[in-house]
């Protein structure tokens, strides 16, 4: 029996651009990031909260962890049209449950385009470990309120889920416009079991993600209450809070136009 992807665009397909974008392209957009001085924005995440920004297309935006080891949780829209907004199922099946340079962020249907492409991940190199975790998940979703009080009975308005939705209140978005998230720097897989497990982060001060912006985007991203998942904040959130570390977010422009080359 075939294991062969099932999702692939074969050279010459519609598609294949798309699935395989220029590596050199996505080297020199990382480069220019890095080389160039001036920010558009900077900001930083405090623990426990969520913020919402725009990045226009063209952009490049990156999260780096300031402190230490924390996990998040992050969202994307058309800042145009939020009914267009990121396919966390799909983008599994276009590339790998856990995804990094090169991999892109697609949209919902009937759009089902890419909103940004990966350019920078300093964890790149931490492949899978011994227990097949594997970092930046798409198998799970965010922590939410319903789930921790099915769980233990117990209220806790703060998980990633709440966070967001306060975050895209200013922008006319609501708790139904929440959606899928990419868990940026959390460490997951399956165990023998095919249950879903969370590791604490590999991450260091100074480790980052960054993605360049295809279209206008809302983005949000929560900095989850479980901080770095060393401890489980569904048991204990207030033992967690001492694992929990802010999120910085950085954007810059991309002054050479490379956002009509990547289409």
């Amino acid at each position: 029996m075939s294991t062969e992807a099932g999702y692939q665009a074969p050279p010459g397909s519609p598609g294949h651009s798309l699935l395989h974008v220029d590596r050199g392209l996505i080297s020199d957009l990382h480069q220019d990031f890095e080389e160039r001085q001036d920010s558009v924005e900077s900001f930083v995440i405090p623990i426990r909260t969520g913020k919402a920004w725009k990045v226009p297309a063209g952009h490049i935006c990156r999260l780096t962890l300031v402190v230490g080891a924390q996990v998040g949780d992050l969202n994307l829209w058309n800042a145009h049209d939020p009914r267009e907004r990121f396919w966390a199922s799909r983008t599994k099946q276009m590339h790998a449950a856990h995804i990094s340079i090169g991999d892109r962020f697609w949209s919902v249907l009937p759009f089902l385009r890419p909103m940004a492409t990966i350019t920078g991940d300093s964890l790149a190199s931490y492949g899978a470990d011994e227990d097949g975790g594997r970092v930046h998940d798409l198998l799970g979703t965010r922590c939410d309120p319903y789930v921790r009080k099915l769980l233990t009975g117990a209220e806790f308005d703060f998980h990633c889920h709440s966070n967001l939705t306060r975050a895209v209140l200013p922008f006319g978005l609501t708790e139904f416009d929440v959606h899928d998230v990419l868990n940026v720097f959390q460490c997951t897989g399956l165990n023998k079991d095919d249950k879903y497990f969370m590791k604490t982060c590999p991450g260091r001060k100074g480790d980052y993600f960054e993605f360049f912006a295809e279209i206008d985007l809302l983005v949000a991203l929560s900095t989850c209450p479980g901080g770095d998942l060393s401890i489980n904040c569904f048991e204990d959130h207030d033992a967690s809070a001492k694992c929990c570390r802010p999120i910085g977010i950085h954007l810059k422009y991309d002054v050479l136009g490379w956002a009509k080359k990547i289409e």
